[in-house]
């Protein structure tokens, strides 16, 4: 592939529902731009985009792929995303690195939530957008009713500026609302003129009004234009839309069909003529020297700097990190240099990559996407640029994985090799975490749902020839006091020479502080107990409250006074002391009224205005306490609210369920609190059956 200069590069992100046919458009870009010589298909495990055999599987996009595309003297890397909600990670990552967006929205199944959320990130990251509307090929599809939605959720700024002639239920042309004409498809990328059916003309006519009041908005001298009812030219209409699409004020709608690669060609060139090239996004970093800003601009001919936006490790292909040049020209030769791991890097060669494919190019310009292979002291979100202007680029934020489960190795022996693949996979994927829970002895996978941790399991079992079970997660209980106790206890071994012999009475009472386990004090009088024995006793507390008497779980909130206790001369040592204590707490924390305390965490749901009710009818069901609710813009309300942990379990799938996909949420521990009598007999039974 040739060298492309930054003006004649366009990246763009494909994103919308799942299903809603990104994969498919990508094999018909490829195809009608020469890229392959056949259309892939899903259903058929050959597409370009979806290489990962896991993809290929479940017939769905799980990684965003890049897949660069030439037209009309012009480079568009397309940034193909999963769907579904389970792989925000991989959208994020892919709409850090883009300019424009495409929306791809189903003909038959029309604006979904994937929509609406495509359009929420478009906002959010302020890129250019267009929509795409696809399976026009089949006999249910309605362009008017895409239409007609997105009007109605976003305003006047929908502006199609195509339209679908059907004849005998099939796609067989288009409406073309900025030449006011007609066109039928004679093959790929080839069209003839033709007569616009009478059906078509009210819709020509409405499409073509909203254009040209857009476009007239874009200066006084137009306006005037306008009302006094003179025609535009077609480069006049197009210069107006490229800076109205630009500054997000015009959205254009086109259409057509992926399987049989009509529209295709249009969506292309409208790509190339109306999205922005990278050298009219801004981008700014810090020198790391003189902490001065450093403006990226995706200017070429400035200091050379690149973002890493994803890596991909392939266990046959090895790793790749795919960067964005954001200034300067960078060659294989260049030594780079990672300030935030203060490291130097060889890239030896660079890449563009189709799907998994490397291929090799001598330069990237500023502003265009590639790859490197085998950074080895490089992550996703790290800045690369020169030692002599060390620069620092802001990190994408990530959506958080909320969901998890605890995850055990099927095989004993194989934990490092477990730990070693989910390794390489946290590195591939930003919304994976894997964390050591030591105080329940278990190991938890954190995911973005049920389905990206089982996912998770497949790929270690497919890739790496791994196996782990997924299981529910034991809750992090906790154990304390809420009366005092007084006891006096004494232990006494006789065993031929020298005996064991501690004598303690101690007072046990809640201390009030739920973050430390106990406190400690003495109140011995006359040296009932030397003071060298002191530790001994403090040693036993230590060792008791790790696992306490009721259910097993680590004790909180115990303060222990040892007033009063004997000694012998001979018989009585360090462990006998330390012994008697453990025997003195255990009998002296069960007098003192225990309980269990369950962890609390506080819950913030996000969702439209309309599910509010049956958010919080569910919240009340987990034993959640609904503090308040807070209005929030796009008409939707945050449910603030109090649950127990164990309440929050497979709550992820609930809540999508509950809302259509809309709903999503945020929790952080808060404090313990303590449980219930039916779930502290529960618990303690199921605890006792385990030991």
């Amino acid at each position: 592939m040739k060298v492309y200069r930054t003006d004649e590069i366009r990246n763009v992100v494909l994103l919308g529902h799942g299903g809603s046919g990104k994969t498919s458009l990508v094999e018909a870009m490829a195809y009608v731009s020469g890229a392959t010589n056949r259309i892939g298909k899903v259903v058929d495990a050959n597409t370009i985009s979806d290489f990962d055999k896991e993809e290929q599987k479940r017939k769905f996009s799980i990684s965003t792929s890049l897949i660069p595309i030439e037209w009309e003297k012009a480079k568009i890397n397309i940034l193909d995303t999963p769907g579904y909600f389970d792989f925000v990670g991989e959208v994020e990552e892919a709409v850090s690195a883009a300019d424009a967006a495409v929306i791809v929205v189903s003909g038959k199944a029309g604006v979904q939530v994937g929509t609406e959320k495509a359009w929420e990130l478009c906002e959010k990251y302020n890129l250019p957008r267009m929509i795409y509307v696809t399976e026009m090929d089949l006999d249910d599809a309605s362009f008017r009713q895409v239409v007609d939605d997105l009007t109605e959720r976003y305003g006047k700024c929908i502006a199609p500026h195509f339209s679908p002639i059907r004849e005998n239920e099939k796609l067989v042309g288009y409406v073309n609302v900025i030449k006011n004409a007609g066109r039928r498809y004679t093959g790929v990328a080839t069209r003839e003129e033709c007569e616009v059916p009478d059906y078509c003309v009210p819709y020509l006519e409405s499409y073509r009004e909203k254009l040209l009041e857009a476009v007239a908005e874009t200066s006084d001298e137009f306006m005037e234009r306008y009302f006094a009812g003179e025609e535009f030219s077609i480069e006049e209409i197009r210069a107006a839309m490229r800076t109205e699409v630009m500054d997000c004020d015009i959205v254009p709608v086109a259409m057509g069909s992926n399987m049989e690669a009509q529209g295709v060609a249009n969506l292309l060139s409208d790509i190339v003529r109306f999205f922005p090239s990278p050298e009219n996004r801004e981008y700014a970093g810090v020198n790391q020297n003189s902490n001065e800003i450093f403006e990226a601009n995706f200017d070429f001919s400035k200091a050379k700097t690149a973002y890493v936006f994803k890596t991909m490790v392939d266990p046959f292909i090895g790793k790749y990190s795919f960067i964005k040049v954001c200034s300067g020209v960078l060659k294989g030769d260049d030594v780079l240099y990672n300030a935030a791991t203060d490291s130097e890097e060889k890239p030896g060669k660079i890449y563009t990559m189709v799907g998994n494919k490397p291929t090799e190019v001598t330069e990237l310009f500023a502003g265009d996407i590639g790859a490197i292979a085998k950074l080895n002291n490089t992550r996703t979100g790290d800045t690369l640029s020169t030692k002599g202007a060390p620069v620092l680029f802001g990190k994408t934020e990530y959506s958080i994985p909320y969901t998890y489960m605890k995850y055990a190795v099927k095989k004993k022996g194989e934990e490092d090799k477990v730990s070693q693949a989910l390794a390489r996979m946290m590195a591939e994927d930003v919304t994976i975490r894997a964390v050591n829970d030591s105080e329940n002895r278990q190991s938890l996978l954190y995911g973005m749902g049920d389905q990206h941790l089982e996912i998770i399991a497949s790929k270690l079992a497919a890739r790496y020839k791994v196996e782990i079970t997924l299981e529910t997660p034991k809750v992090a209980f906790r154990e304390t006091i809420r009366k005092n106790s007084d006891v006096d206890t004494k232990y006494k071994k006789q065993s031929g020479g020298h005996g064991q012999y501690g004598h303690v009475k101690m007072r046990f009472e809640p201390s009030g502080d739920l973050e430390t386990p106990y406190v400690f004090a003495e109140e011995v009088v006359g040296g009932a107990v030397p003071k060298n024995y002191f530790p001994a006793v403090e040693k036993g507390l230590q060792d008791s409250v790790t696992k306490g008497p009721l259910a097993g779980y680590p004790v909180v909130g115990v303060k222990a006074t040892l007033y009063d206790g004997s000694y012998h001369p001979v018989d009585s040592s360090e462990m006998a002391f330390k012994t008697a204590t453990v025997q003195a707490f255990k009998k002296g924390f069960m007098e003192a009224s225990p309980v269990l305390l369950e962890p609390i965490a506080s819950l913030k749901v996000t969702v439209p205005d309309e599910y509010t009710g049956d958010v919080m009818g569910d919240l009340n069901k987990r034993r959640g306490r609904v503090l308040g609710m807070n209005p929030i813009q796009g008409g939707k309300q945050v449910v603030e609210a109090d649950i127990p942990m164990t309440g929050l379990f497979g709550y992820c799938t609930v809540l999508r369920s509950m809302t259509g996909g809309r709903g999503t949420y945020a929790y952080e521990f808060a404090r313990y609190e303590q449980a219930p009598s039916d779930v502290q007999e529960k618990e303690i039974a199921a605890r006792s059956a385990e030991e």
